[in-house]
């Protein structure tokens, strides 16, 4: 067997990481060496006897042809520390993933990404943002990461898809249980596979625990040049994906939040904790440059909205929207306009890309515009 399955085996022993792989490597000079080695030479680590005792009642319970058969039956392959291949932004985290399963593919250009992240409960506005960034930053190049998660970060997954671009998926499972569970988790997952890949650092099989996120999070901005907040809550997942990325000295970027509204108080909290302010793609690609010719091409001016020719009743309307929604009757009596002259004026803002309905009779200004 190669020396993948040996690195293989050891990655599913409990309690021999990265750092233990690397030192019977290094002493044995190969993982196939350490695999067949007796307690006696084991014992020259200065691991101790229980230690040694665990792992070698562990290995001998483990069949390497079948674990590896395990990994085909799944259509994944395997991607060692050693591999050529590895993600090189994880090499250099704290304790790398000796081990990652992969379906899909993996691209040189997944080393220019932007991890984004925020709630599952995400507001309209939220999941809009989180598409719109998305797709307007894998049209320049840039991969797009996420957890798959509800919310915002399966907007941002669709983002990418539908501007043609890639994105990648980190599961806090194994790569055989698609996480949240659900058809339309595993639809997108499909997709996802076809223009990038679903990844995980755990065992075939495994279902995620509570610890699983976390080290899940440390994978996701380790693999990104930043990390987008898009709207979190004061104890969302999110800032724990962005604590992780600063400790990796990864950029951190924040979209600014209603102050009044819960859901997006981490994102204010990340702000006024360094985080970078984000009011348009430009703000992310002024610190991490995107490698595509087409980057002028595509990137928006934000003032493009600010110079068309508005008429007074179309300004008055726009003044009057925010990220918050507000309903017609209220944008009525607000401008003591006729609801059919609200109404009309509404139309021509979403034609002009200033305005979006979010249903129910209600309406945001377009996120480029605020």
């Amino acid at each position: 067997m190669s020396e993948l399955a040996y690195w293989l085996g050891f990655s599913l022993i409990h309690d021999v990481g990265t750092k233990k792989i690397k030192q019977l490597q290094d002493h044995f000079g190969s993982l196939q060496s350490a695999w067949n080695a007796p307690v006696q030479e084991l014992r020259e680590l200065g691991w101790s006897y229980q230690a040694i005792q665990d792992m070698q009642n562990e290995r001998s319970k483990l069949n390497l042809e079948h674990e590896l058969r395990r990994v085909e039956l799944v259509k994944a392959f395997l991607l060692c520390l050693a591999d050529s291949n590895y993600p090189p932004s994880l090499r250099v985290i704290d304790s790398p993933p000796a081990i990652l399963y992969v379906r899909g593919t993996l691209h040189d250009q997944d080393s220019r990404a932007i991890c984004v992240v925020g709630t599952r409960k995400a507001t309209s506005y939220g999941r809009e943002i989180a598409y719109r960034f998305s797709h307007d930053l894998a049209q320049l190049g840039y991969t797009i990461i996420g957890g798959l998660s509800d919310g915002i970060e399966a907007a941002a997954h669709r983002g990418a898809l539908d501007a043609g671009g890639r994105t990648i998926a980190v599961l806090p499972s194994g790569i055989n249980h698609v996480y949240p569970y659900g058809n339309e988790t595993k639809q997108l997952a499909h997709r996802i596979i076809e223009h990038g890949c679903v990844l995980s650092e755990f065992r075939i099989g495994a279902h995620p625990q509570p610890s699983s996120f976390t080290r899940r999070n440390r994978l996701m901005s380790g693999m990104a040049k930043g990390v987008l907040v898009v709207e979190a809550g004061e104890t969302s997942g999110a800032l724990n994906t962005a604590s992780h990325a600063i400790e990796q000295g990864r950029e951190v970027f924040a979209i600014p939040h209603n102050i009044l509204h819960k859901d997006g108080i981490g994102c204010n909290k990340l702000i006024q904790d360094g985080a970078k302010l984000v009011r348009g793609i430009e703000d992310i690609i002024d610190e991490i440059p995107s490698h595509s010719p087409n980057a002028l091409l595509f990137a928006p001016s934000p003032s493009d909205s600010l110079d068309m020719d508005l008429s007074e009743t179309e300004q008055q309307i726009l003044d009057l929207l925010g990220a918050n929604p507000i309903h017609v009757d209220d944008l009525a009596r607000s401008s003591q306009l006729p609801i059919s002259d609200v109404m009309s004026t509404l139309t021509i803002l979403e034609l002009n890309g200033l305005a979006q309905s979010v249903g129910n009779m209600l309406y945001v200004a377009y996120p480029t515009y605020l």
